[in-house]
């Protein structure tokens, strides 16, 4: 039996393979419209709830590095103060000086020692740089090792 296409004039056999039944295309359109939208949002909250993650870790290790800079600047200052203050007692000391031996003997005993110092107050300042140094970027190795965890697994 055949079907005649009024537009065309040709025709066609009826109950072709290609046929579609005309009450399921609308239903499926409508079903893959939905899971495209389901799938669209889900997505999106993935990726909202990564990004509030990272600005949080990313908050996190800022204010670290913070208090690190902080401490590390209160370092600086009291070390900037002990010497100013080992100076003024140099200077007192050379003031009351009564010979060039004894000015020798004053200003090497003062190298001598502002030289141990200044190797101590490089050595603390640098176990504090890298004490801020790690403390600051802990919650990002956090945060990246939990990521990938959560990938992995």
């Amino acid at each position: 039996m055949k079907e005649n296409n009024p537009k065309s004039g040709a025709t066609k056999p009826a109950g072709s393979p290609f046929d579609m039944p005309k009450t399921a295309t609308p239903q499926t359109l409508h079903q893959f419209a939905e899971n495209g939208a389901a799938q669209v949002k889900a997505s999106y909250e993935k990726m909202s709830a990564a990004t509030a993650e990272a600005s949080n870790l990313i908050h996190n290790s800022y204010t670290t590095a913070t208090k690190g800079a902080v401490e590390y600047n209160a370092k600086l200052i009291e070390i900037a103060c002990a010497n100013a203050n080992a100076a003024f007692d140099y200077a007192r000391e050379v003031n009351g000086v009564k010979s060039p031996a004894q000015f020798l003997e004053v200003t090497t005993e003062h190298a001598r020692k502002r030289f141990g110092v200044f190797s101590e107050q490089a050595k603390e300042l640098a176990a504090l740089a890298q004490k801020v140094a790690s403390e600051a970027t802990e919650p990002l190795k956090a945060g990246v090792t939990k990521a990938f965890q959560g990938h992995v697994s």
